[in-house]
């Protein structure tokens, strides 16, 4: 993540986190979770307020978290009862460990130059019937908005990264931001499996 967009996510980080801790992202958790095994390993790359990390854990999942911004993390670390790493996707670095991998809003902070490499961590990540999930902002541009940095991406370029992988998406579809007058912001959102070669 560059220095920019760490240094505002440090510099707001309790209104940040206050701001998304209670939206709705149930339509989402319901497409995500069946395909993740019951009682599994979860994984919420880039957790923010760690939203999302509580409620997979209260749903009796065994979950890990990490995200960029220090700050984020000791907020995270607090809310979720547990400690959440400081690291980011560039350092991820593990191999098939986990069921899911839920990269909500995160990924898209990643430089697209940068976002093959990443995948492919993501890939090793993630145990042989574990799912992917990942959303961005809809588009197809790089861009700087409000001291943060932005790759936007369409279904196209996301399945075109997706190409230099073993990853394939098994799903992917559009939805409006939940937040209070953000609702005229599209996403992008994909559901991702390794697919097995013979």
């Amino acid at each position: 993540m560059l220095n920019t967009t760490l240094t505002y996510y440090n510099q707001n980080a309790k209104a940040f986190s206050d701001s998304t801790l209670n939206v709705d992202m149930s339509a989402l958790y319901a497409e995500f979770l069946p395909h993740v095994a019951q009682h599994g390993r979860i994984l919420d790359a880039g957790c923010g307020s760690a939203r999302d990390a509580a409620f997979f854990k209260a749903q009796g999942f065994t979950v890990s978290a990490f995200d960029a911004s220090p700050e984020l993390a000791e907020l995270a670390s607090s809310y979720l009862q547990q400690r959440v790493a400081v690291k980011t996707f560039q350092e991820l670095n593990c191999v098939n460990q986990y069921d899911g991998i839920w990269c909500c809003a995160s990924l898209l902070h990643v430089p697209k130059a940068e976002l093959p490499q990443v995948f492919l961590n993501l890939q090793n990540a993630l145990k042989p019937n574990g799912v992917l999930y990942v959303s961005f902002k809809y588009g197809d541009t790089e861009r700087v908005h409000n001291g943060r940095e932005f790759t936007d991406l369409n279904e196209n370029a996301l399945t075109h990264l997706l190409s230099h992988t073993q990853l394939k998406a098994i799903k992917q579809w559009q939805s409006v931001d939940q937040r209070p007058e953000r609702e005229s912001e599209v996403w992008l959102n994909a559901l991702i499996k390794v697919v097995h070669v013979l």
